[in-house]
């Protein structure tokens, strides 16, 4: 198996792996493992699968994990104040929840122009830490089919990671899911709620390996 087959192949798993019912922890170290894993085949020994890890992304332990997210939920709060984006914390994990009305144009799948700068702002926390996982999730409301609604919630979150890659984070630390009009959070009896429902979620996942 060559490289490039096999960090394809990281990417592979780690979106299966992301659409998984396990809390986020586990998604996170799911994810760790899979990546580990096959980079371990395609470099032929642990030795190697090791320097990758740690040289690429970083590993963290014990009290340094709670600090470490302290510290990066801080810098997204201050990064993306005022800009519509709501950071959410959960235990050790984060979660950027993007409404669509700041992110994409109705049955879109570009991202907006005017959203550039907010994620460009995502990027520049992400790059300076970078000891965690990433998992883009698109969600849509109930309107229209339900194929449809999948396919452009997968759409808007592969959007959303090459825009990330190109402001250099590395693709093999985001996962990408749709979710399409599976994991509503609000009823979509109504306009104000079908709004809410149409967003993007980036999960953000220590890496504990």
């Amino acid at each position: 198996m060559t490289l490039t087959k096999s960090l394809l192949s990281v990417t592979v798993v780690a979106v299966l792996l992301s659409g998984c019912e396990m809390n986020n922890t586990g998604k996170g170290a799911a994810i760790g493992a899979a990546a580990g894993g096959v980079l371990g085949k395609a470099t032929g020994n642990h030795k190697d699968k090791r320097i990758f890890i740690g040289a690429a992304i970083g590993a963290l332990a014990g009290a340094a994990v709670g600090d470490y997210m302290d510290k990066q939920e801080t810098a997204f709060r201050d990064e993306l104040a005022g800009s519509g984006v709501e950071v959410v914390r959960e235990g050790d994990n984060l979660r950027l929840v993007m409404p669509s009305n700041i992110t994409f144009a109705t049955d879109q799948s570009y991202i907006s122009s005017g959203f550039h700068n907010t994620l460009s702002a995502i990027a520049k926390v992400m790059n300076k830490y970078e000891k965690t996982y990433l998992s883009v999730e698109g969600h849509t409301d109930s309107t229209g089919k339900d194929s449809y609604n999948m396919s452009l919630s997968q759409q808007r979150a592969q959007s959303v990671k090459n825009y990330l890659v190109n402001q250099q984070i590395m693709a093999e630390r985001i996962s990408t899911t749709g979710y399409g009009e599976t994991r509503p959070i609000s009823s979509n009896d109504s306009a104000n709620g079908r709004a809410q429902n149409r967003r993007v979620e980036i999960q953000i996942v220590p890496n504990t390996q």
